[in-house]
């Protein structure tokens, strides 16, 4: 039984194998095109979320405490607000006790209702020969973002 191949049977076989060829090259995009599709949408995930943070990070007040040297012996406490919002209601306690910062001016000065962006308050202290050089200082705020804000500071002489 002889084969017999004409130019119908050799079209149609270059025809099958060009469909073969098509589908398989469609379905590596599908495979590329749903890798992309998965890392925008993680792409889209982490923009997202620094949105949010951002977000965040304006209704948050960041304080901070440091003592500066004003000439050659004078001393203050300064307590910073470098965040983007008000603190409100900011108390300041020593933990490991206060044997530099006048009680005075604490109890003045303290809690105090609020503490604008870039507002600073100096506390006068005193620092003699034996005054110890680390201090520990405990800070507690309410902001936008949180209604109970607490860190503990080392300031240094």
């Amino acid at each position: 039984m002889p084969f017999n191949i004409d130019v119908g049977d050799i079209i149609a076989g270059l025809a099958f194998l060009l469909s073969g060829y098509a589908t398989w090259q469609t379905v590596s995009f599908n495979k590329k095109q749903k890798s992309l599709v998965e890392s925008q949408e993680k792409l889209n995930n982490l923009l997202l979320e620094k949105e949010n943070e951002d977000l965040l990070n304006e209704k948050r007040a960041y304080l901070g405490a440091s003592f500066i040297k004003l000439g050659s012996s004078k001393y203050r406490l300064r307590i910073w607000n470098k965040g983007a919002s008000t603190a409100r209601n900011v108390k300041i306690e020593f933990p490991e006790g206060n044997d530099v910062v006048i009680d005075s001016e604490v109890t003045d000065k303290f809690p105090m209702e609020s503490l604008d962006r870039h507002q600073t308050v100096d506390l006068i202290a005193a620092v003699y020969m034996n005054t110890k050089r680390k201090h520990v200082v405990r800070l507690i705020w309410e902001d936008d973002a949180q209604s109970h804000n607490e860190k503990l500071y080392y300031p240094t002489l």
